[in-house]
């Protein structure tokens, strides 16, 4: 066959048709034509243009038929077509660089369904477009066909005899003008004088050959009444315009019979003015003319009956209204169905009301005979369709400016009421009403799939959110459209599942459901969900929801844990990030410092990345699971002026795909901010270390020394303080912040349902802890108080290692001035010169001089650091019970 730009595009829609149907084109002109009115109208599918979900859907429906090879070539043949290459499709057309890859899709998943299973949508193209071809290329659900108009003013009397001469029946109105689901509903027409009337089978011949489901059924009349014509309704109505009749005189008053007022009461009924009732604009009412002459009891009883005529008015209107909008939502286009499926049995009834109209002759004569339909008849037979009509103009009403979600709350807020009638009614328009409903809430918890194009189903997606983002920001509750027959705790659930359907098909490549889950979903295909629900919303509904919802989300967990070790990722932020693995934590520290006791400008990150995998190699951290080393880093935080290493250091955990939803970039960050306090922290152990290492060595050297033991003495009592406190403080910290936070976390992630429990227990850890650790912002004075310690404490460890090169330099200098002095004894000389003696002398007492200075720095250091310990128990007094043991 030639290719697309050598044939014009009705050419190849005829060849399309031809090659389909497997017909001429003589035999396939009306589906032609009928292909051609379709494809020039602004209908589009209401699905959502996602090529991803398109191709997901061929591809399940391959694996169902058990066509795994198809679906592996179907998989390589998208790849190619998503990198842009040139290749051919397996129909006769040549497609080069595909532009509008959704549209060839979704055009051969619709081509694979099977025509004679019903589908489940609502608004199904493909659905509509096969049932309506076998039937009438011109019958669809857009477009309706009204029959053919005959004149029907009853008061031109020769022309009824002539056109009803030798013609035989009953009188009925004739079949409501064919309509759609989305189609303004059409005021019925009557059967004219001189139409027979049909028999049942008749009529269900004709509504075949109409090719319409929703064709006006005829009822049969009473068999009294079958060998006459009657007098129809008026022909041509307009919708906008009411059309009056027209007889006789209308100057001065005018005494009319009751036939007269119940033959106009009955077009009223449609909405039509009579010749003597017709619409007052000003009081928005039918009311009888003035002019007419009539007992006050007549008047008011015809004002009651016009009343159903009103209410016919208020609903037809607003079917009308609505039916043609497309942004109304298939909710919306499913309430005017059952308002259009009401009016219909409505229009049944005057149908048989007409029937029962005096009788006349075939020439017109009114032959005497008495109506078996008078207004007080007409109050009993109407006083049921009353109600109805009561009760859905006050739904229409209700449901003004609502669709969606919101709309069938709407309507399910009129089934509270306590009059049985009144309840079934609007639980059989709620039931049509939300059937949209639970199409999009089924094909969300059993496929993750979300075709909502006029946003009606209470879950929203953001289609600009990336994928790191999809479980946290994608998918919301749209509160408004939540139905009131589905509590807020069954809707998070639903949202919850097809969240967690769309996490593991988009973030985790998980596209095999679980055995149970395929279970459930087939077990949700019954015609029967709509009755559950309104009927017993407590088990049946809450059942499936809980089905879905426990088996999705065990099946996601066990995915994560299993399959990207989701806790034992959690182990290792506890053991590096927290400081839980002490052995490497100290070898580390021993190993960095050197390296970061210089200035934060000369670190290079790969020495210290160097420095750590030694670090992993001599410790227990080596037996740890590969896939966690690999994630294990150094970081360098922002350098200020002054910074050395320790103040810049830090260890970072590197984080990607599903684990990443846990363990976000807010989460790293307060794990960043406490590993700083953490290593903070312990450092200050390691230098009150290094301290009492320092002072238990050079204790014995130094007693040669006397007047340094009061200084000595101090340095140690306030070094002794500054351990007690660092101790208490690692205490609190290590058991009552860290241990305790993580049982509590471990226990709840053991026991968690889903995959939020996690994410919700994890942030509450990490709360706490930040809490704990003083790192809020409600902390932040106390906070300062407590690096202020840290300072002083590093403040001490200079001190005191002057004032021990000091005491260690002049410790040297008098064992060398010793040693000196016994060599030349020993020669025979004297020990020391005047002038050596003196300079001796000299510089002790220089040293001597010193020491004053060594005793008021420490208790400046002293004083300064106990200032500070008091401040922080004073500041915050709730703080106390944490902090009293650190005195």
């Amino acid at each position: 066959m030639a290719t697309p730009d050598q044939k014009s595009p009705n050419v190849l829609l005829q060849n399309l048709c031809c090659r389909i149907l497997g017909k001429s084109e003589a035999d396939a002109a009306q589906q032609f034509q009928y292909a051609v009115r379709v494809i020039g109208s602004n209908f589009a599918p209401t699905v959502e243009r996602d090529e991803f979900l398109v191709a997901e859907k061929i591809k399940k429906e391959l694996v169902r038929q058990r066509r795994e090879a198809d679906a592996a070539l179907f998989s390589e043949l998208y790849r190619k077509l998503s990198s842009q290459l040139t290749y051919y499709v397996a129909i006769p057309l040549h497609l080069g660089i595909l532009k509008n890859k959704w549209s060839i899709l979704y055009l051969l998943l619709s081509l694979s369904e099977d025509p004679r299973k019903q589908s489940n949508k609502v608004s199904s193209y493909a659905t509509l477009f096969a049932q309506a071809l076998p039937r009438d290329a011109h019958s669809t659900p857009y477009y309706y066909a009204r029959p053919q108009s005959l004149p029907l003013n009853y008061q031109d009397r020769s022309a009824q005899s002539a056109q009803s001469s030798g013609s035989m029946g009953s009188s009925g109105i004739s079949s409501i003008s064919l309509y759609a689901l989305n189609g303004p509903t059409p005021t019925p027409q009557s059967l004219l004088p001189g139409q027979s009337y049909q028999a049942p089978g008749v009529g269900d011949c004709l509504r075949q050959q109409l090719g319409s489901r929703l064709a006006w059924t005829l009822t049969a009349s009473q068999p009294s009444l079958q060998s006459t014509t009657s007098k129809g309704f008026s022909n041509a109505v307009s919708r906008g315009v009411p059309r009056s009749r027209r007889e006789g005189d209308t100057s001065g008053s005018v005494e009319i019979t009751e036939a007269n007022l119940v033959r106009d009461v009955l077009y009223v009924f449609q909405g039509i003015d009579g010749k003597n009732i017709k619409m007052c604009n000003s009081e928005n009412c039918y009311k009888v003319e003035g002019k007419v002459s009539l007992s006050k009891s007549l008047r008011d009883t015809t004002s009651r009956l016009a009343e159903l005529g009103w209410l016919h008015n208020k609903i037809r209107k607003y079917t009308d209204q609505r039916s043609l909008d497309r942004a109304f939502g298939l909710v919306g286009q499913s309430f005017c169905a059952a308002l259009h499926q009401e009016l219909k049995e409505y229009y049944r009834l005057l149908s048989v009301l007409h029937s029962q109209l005096q009788l006349e002759d075939d020439q017109g004569v009114n032959l005497g005979l008495e109506s078996s339909l008078t207004l007080r008849r007409l109050l009993v037979w109407t006083y049921d369709p009353k109600i109805r009509l009561k009760t859905l103009a006050a739904l229409v009403d209700h449901c003004q400016g609502r669709k969606g979600g919101e709309l069938a709350s709407a309507v399910h807020a009129y089934t509270k009421t306590g009059d049985p009638y009144m309840r079934s009614l609007v639980q059989h328009i709620l039931g049509l009403v939300s059937h949209p409903v639970l199409n999009f809430l089924y094909r969300w918890i059993y496929d993750g799939e979300l075709e909502d194009t006029y946003h009606e189903f209470f879950v929203a997606s953001d289609p600009t959110v990336k994928t790191d983002r999809l479980w946290h920001d994608k998918y919301t509750l749209r509160k408004s459209m939540i139905p009131s027959f589905i509590t807020m705790e069954q809707s998070k659930k639903v949202l919850l599942i097809g969240k967690s359907i769309n996490f593991l098909h988009q973030v985790c490549h998980d596209q095999t459901p679980s055995t149970k889950m395929i279970t459930v979903a087939k077990s949700a295909e019954s015609s029967k969900d709509a009755a559950d629900l309104f009927t017993d919303l407590e088990n049946a509904f809450q059942e499936k929801i809980d089905a879905a919802y426990f088996e999705t989300s065990k099946y996601l967990l066990d995915v994560l844990n299993k399959k990207y070790n989701l806790l034992e990722h959690m182990q290792a932020m506890r053991r590096y990030l927290l400081l839980g693995q002490g052995d490497f934590i100290r070898h580390l520290m021993d190993l960095l410092k050197p390296e970061l006791a210089r200035p934060a400008t000369t670190l290079y990150q790969h020495n210290l990345t160097g420095i750590l995998e030694t670090a992993v190699r001599a410790t227990n951290a080596q037996f740890d699971n590969p896939e966690i080393l690999k994630r294990l880093d150094v970081r360098l935080l922002e350098v200020s002026p002054g910074d050395t290493g320790w103040d810049v250091f830090s260890l970072d955990y590197h984080v990607d795909g599903p684990i990443a939803t846990v363990f976000t970039r807010e989460c790293m960050s307060h794990y960043l901010r406490v590993f700083n306090f953490l290593w903070r922290a312990k450092r200050m152990e390691y230098i009150l270390t290094d301290i009492w290492k320092g002072h238990m060595c050079n204790a014995k050297l130094l007693k040669s020394i006397p007047e340094l033991s009061g200084v000595l003495h101090q340095c140690h009592v306030l070094a002794s303080e500054m351990v007690h406190f660092i101790h208490q403080m690692q205490y609190y910290i290590t058991f009552e912040v860290l241990e305790c936070s993580w049982d509590e976390l471990w226990n709840k992630v053991q026991q968690a349902q889903d995959l939020d429990h996690i994410i919700a227990a994890h942030e509450v850890f990490l709360d706490t802890i930040i809490a704990r650790c003083l790192l809020d912002s409600d902390s932040r004075v106390l906070l300062n108080q407590l690096r202020a310690v840290f300072d002083q404490i590093i403040e001490l460890q200079n001190a005191q290692d002057a004032m021990y090169r000091a005491a260690l330099e002049e410790l040297q200098l008098r064992l060398q001035f010793e040693e000196r002095k016994k060599q030349r004894e020993l020669e025979g000389k004297w020990g020391v010169t005047a002038s050596e003696d003196e300079e001796e002398s000299r510089r002790m007492k220089e040293f001597q001089d010193s020491i004053p200075k060594m005793c008021s720095q420490l208790r400046i250091l002293t004083h300064f650091y106990q200032v500070i310990s008091v401040i922080c128990l004073g500041v915050y007094p709730d703080h106390q019970q944490c902090w009293h043991k650190c005195k």
